[in-house]
């Protein structure tokens, strides 16, 4: 009779496939905002996803801003603005528009949509319910204080986010919108490298992420408008983007697509 011929792994290299394991699990886990395809695998039918990107045969894109930290580079990126007619969306976090009530107003006055970006910046998805409801509503509150305008956009910060987060900003009445393209404005790369960052990325229906304060996003901004608009891009608020009417978003790419 063939003997069957066995293999026997070591206790350590036991214990080391189960740390890769689940070493691997966790990285899949805390990278969703990039990884969306990734985690919809693992995660299941009932993982809920934010909105991506558009779906959209038109040459429109939206590019945002966050602000949390720092304002002294927001005056010149809403000159560059003001100059090319271009309404974009601040996504404001209340902290900061108590540090800089009158930019706030400032950006507001000047057309741009101002969007929900939490109160205190936390991860999103580790909060209850109502720890969601305070952080949204104390700032939807505030934005609404400072500028009159009806926030309906949210982004979570750290683009971190559950399932709990996306039906609580759905009663609200919020949609939760994340980016496909993002600028890493925040790593302080050079003008340049967020440049073809930005334009190798985008296409028809992207949102693009910037930071208000990045230390060279103001000097990126132009030569990208230039270029979008050479493209033959129209640049708009992410509520313009946005389907009308029914959707849904597709979990394996966070694209927002008309049923």
């Amino acid at each position: 009779m063939e003997k069957i011929k066995r293999f026997y792994l070591s206790r350590e290299t036991i214990t080391k496939l189960i740390c890769l394991i689940i070493l691997a699990a966790i990285f899949l886990a805390h990278n969703h905002t990039f990884f969306p395809r990734a985690v919809s695998v693992f995660a299941g039918a009932d993982r809920l996803v934010p909105i991506y990107r558009v779906e959209t045969q038109e040459k429109k894109v939206a590019i945002s801003f966050d602000a949390a930290w720092g304002a002294d580079i927001t005056p010149k990126l809403l000159e560059i603005l003001k100059k090319h007619n271009i309404k974009t969306t601040f996504f404001l976090v209340e902290f900061w528009m108590d540090k800089n009530p009158e930019m706030t107003r400032r950006i507001a006055a000047e057309g741009h949509e101002i969007g929900n970006h939490s109160a205190t910046h936390p991860n999103m998805g580790s909060l209850s319910k109502q720890e969601i409801i305070k952080e949204i509503t104390v700032t939807h509150n505030k934005i609404k204080e400072l500028t009159g305008q009806e926030a309906t956009l949210f982004r979570p910060p750290f683009g971190d986010y559950s399932n709990t987060l996306i039906t609580t900003c759905n009663e609200l009445g919020y949609y939760v919108i994340q980016w496909d393209v993002d600028s890493l404005d925040w790593k302080d790369l050079s003008a340049s490298a967020i440049y073809d960052r930005v334009i190798n990325q985008i296409k028809p229906g992207s949102i693009v992420l910037f930071h208000n304060n990045g230390k060279h996003t103001a000097e990126a901004l132009e030569p990208i408008i230039k270029e979008l608009h050479s493209q033959g891009y129209k640049i708009v608020p992410i509520s313009e983007l946005l389907i009308k009417g029914e959707y849904y978003i597709d979990k394996a790419t966070g694209e927002m697509r008309k049923k």
